[in-house]
This record gives C-alpha cells, sequence and structure tokens, in this order.
C-alpha cells in the first residue's frame, strides 16, 4: 500500500510542501542581504568573519542544506551520507577551508539528541576541519536553533568536543587585476516569510509533512541536473547580488545548483542561442538533445547572454539519487562540483569551472540592474 499511495501522492505532496516551505519576498530579501553583508563588511566578528585570501592559494568547499536526520523514512541524508562523508575526507586530506551554509542538521523534524546519535560518521569528518581551524559553521532555517537557542554552545561542543562559533554568513575576500572581490555566504533564507523563523512552516513540516514523507518515504530534491529554470527565490538572491559592484553572492537553501547565475538547462538555452547565432548544426542537435522536449516544446527560445555571473548557489547535499554539491574556490578557480555513486564508489565531478580572474572581467563587462548598489 505505501507504495502505491507514493506514487499516487508523490506530486501532490510535494508541490504541497513546497507551497509552505518558501514564500520569498523580495524587499525583505534585499533589506536582510544588504544589512547582513554591510554588517560583517564593517563589524565582522559575531554575525560572520572577513576572511582576506590569495586567490591561487588557499582553497575553500562551500557545502550546505545536508538535513541530517534521524535515519528513518524522512530522513533525506541517508542516501547521500557516504558520498558526504568521502566528499569530507578528501577536502581535508587536500587542506581545504570547508564552509557549511546552513541546514546541516534537520531540527524542524527531530530531536537534537536523535540528529547526534545518528551521524556521529558525519560529525566527526567535520571535526577534522574544527581541529585545523578550517570550519566555518553558518545556520539556515532548519538548524535555526545554533543562532537562538541559549544551548547551541553546549550542544555543538558536545558533537565537535570543543568549541565552535556560528555565524550568519561570512565574507571571503580576494584581490584580483588590482581590484578587491568580495564574495559573500549565507543560507538565503533571510527575507523568506516561510522560512525566516516561522512557526507555522516549522510546525507543518515536523507534525504534517515529515510523518507524510517517513510513511510514503518520499525524497522530494530531485537530482541535480535537473530541467528547472531558477526559482523564484533564485532570481532574487540574483537581482540582488547583480546590482552590487565587485561582489559575488553564494547561498544554499533552494537546493538548486546555480554557476554564474545560472541553472543547468538556462546554460544549455544560452549555449543554444550562441549556436544558433554561429548557425552550428551540429552544437544545436547536441544541445537540444540535452534539453528534454518536455522543457523545449511551446516556449520561445530563452536568452541569458545578459545576466551577469554575480550569483552561486551550492545546491545541497540531500538529492534523491544520493548526489551531493557544492561549490569549490580553488587554485584561482571557481568550481560547481558533483560527488555520485560510480559503482556504488563515491567520486568527484566538476560540473562548472571559470577562473575568478574570467569571472570578474565577465562581471565588470555586464552593466549592472538598476538596483542601488552599495
Amino acid at each position: 500500500m505505501p507504495s502505491l499511495l507514493q506514487k499516487l501522492l508523490l506530486h501532490p505532496v510535494t508541490r504541497i510542501a513546497d507551497r509552505f516551505s518558501s514564500r520569498p519576498d523580495k524587499e525583505r530579501i534585499f533589506k536582510a542581504l544588504s544589512e547582513l553583508y554591510a554588517h560583517i563588511l564593517n563589524n565582522p566578528g559575531r554575525k560572520g568573519p572577513l576572511i582576506e585570501f590569495s586567490g591561487d592559494n588557499e582553497k575553500f568547499i562551500v557545502l550546505s542544506d545536508q538535513h541530517k536526520g534521524a535515519k528513518n523514512g524522512s530522513d533525506d541524508f541517508a542516501a547521500a551520507e557516504k558520498n558526504y562523508l568521502a566528499a569530507l575526507e578528501y577536502y581535508n586530506e587536500n587542506n581545504f577551508y570547508y564552509i557549511n551554509l546552513g541546514d546541516g542538521e534537520e531540527l524542524w523534524e527531530n530531536t537534537f539528541a536523535a540528529v547526534k546519535k545518528n551521524n556521529t560518521l558525519s560529525f566527526e569528518k567535520e571535526a577534522l576541519f574544527l581541529q585545523r581551524n578550517a570550519f566555518i559553521k553558518i545556520f539556515g532555517n532548519h538548524d535555526l536553533d545554533w543562532g537562538n537557542n541559549p544551548l547551541a554552545n553546549i550542544n555543538l561542543e558536545s558533537i565537535y568536543h570543543q568549541k565552535v562559533s556560528i555565524y550568519e554568513g561570512a565574507i571571503l575576500r580576494t584581490a584580483i587585476n588590482g581590484a578587491s572581490l568580495d564574495i559573500f555566504l549565507t543560507h538565503g533564507h533571510q527575507g523568506d516569510k516561510q522560512s525566516d523563523g516561522n512557526w507555522f512552516s516549522k510546525w507543518f513540516v515536523a507534525n504534517v509533512w515529515a510523518p507524510l514523507q517517513s510513511y510514503l518515504n518520499i525524497n522530494p530534491n530531485t537530482p541535480a541536473n535537473n530541467d528547472q529554470l531558477k526559482t523564484e527565490h533564485n532570481n532574487l538572491m540574483y537581482q540582488w547580488s547583480s546590482s552590487r559592484k565587485n561582489l559575488l553572492l553564494i547561498t544554499g537553501h533552494t537546493h538548486q545548483p546555480v554557476f554564474n547565475s545560472l541553472t543547468h538547462i538556462e546554460r544549455l538555452y544560452r549555449q543554444l542561442n550562441i549556436a544558433h547565432a554561429t548557425n552550428d548544426a551540429e552544437a544545436i542537435k547536441k544541445i537540444e538533445e540535452q534539453i528534454t522536449v518536455r522543457t523545449l516544446q511551446g516556449e520561445k527560445l530563452l536568452d541569458f547572454s545578459g545576466v551577469r555571473p554575480t550569483y552561486f548557489n551550492s545546491g545541497c547535499c540531500c538529492f534523491s539519487d544520493g548526489d551531493i554539491t557544492g561549490i569549490e574556490i580553488a587554485q584561482g578557480c571557481i568550481r560547481l562540483v558533483k560527488w555520485r555513486y560510480i559503482n556504488k564508489i563515491p567520486a568527484r565531478e566538476v560540473l562548472e569551472e571559470i577562473t575568478l580572474n574570467k569571472l570578474m572581467d565577465e562581471i565588470s563587462s555586464h552593466s549592472l540592474s538598476d538596483e542601488k548598489i552599495i
């Protein structure tokens, strides 16, 4: 019976969950991001660090949205755990700095004790970065307790066996061709009326969605390479970042990977426009084969040529197929990477890559949007 119900209810239940999990408001989002960025910029410390780095030397990995649970039917992280552990081992061995962008723990659906008990291996791997002073932990909406629970410091210390600072964001700063580039990182839930501390959303997830998800064994996080345009929330994040000078924004929250301000399908559309402009019939055929028939039919050719490459989204570490995605900043490049199972063995794959020098040139070559620059 659960299998039949899963087929019948998967899409309608997921649509209902989406409705109750996101309600982005442009004015609230812009205000929240601007205030947080300005606060860290002018008063680095309590809300987040400002870290200056050399683009050629330091290495960072940005991962988000593990949603570590209780290893039950509603635990979206379970299928991806081995990929996550392999990724952390790789990045620690290669001396990366780990920035966790939030929703690391699913504290809407589970008690802290249950999450701690069932995720010992992940916490041990994360603690290795902390021991090297190479770990930044940022809270999201599903682990908001880390930011407002008076017992948070005690609970975190019981997990990592040493004190842990918890932040709302961080800024990485580097110099490129004599100009300063800021990389602003935060979870991205700020300004979302359904996620930014909303009690009803938390109640709905804990008391309605989680039990139903557990019974039906539903994971709503579709694979990373999907055929979707940017969500409304990601679009608003892009609009905010595109109005800033020499700034990149990296968030999580939406579980939708974005690189250079575009999703996978949007990058394909841009490539298709270029192929049409150059009358490259072979390229057109190959790209159209990658674009699903459902997405292509009945739509005009979408144009993403004027997009400023200022927004990135790390995706998540709980896709239904066990994949995880993240953003690497290393060797003077920024990359969208995926860890996936090949013959049941975790493997790293670079999906997109661009040098920071080239990225800076592309940002400068596109005019700023009409939003006020800060």
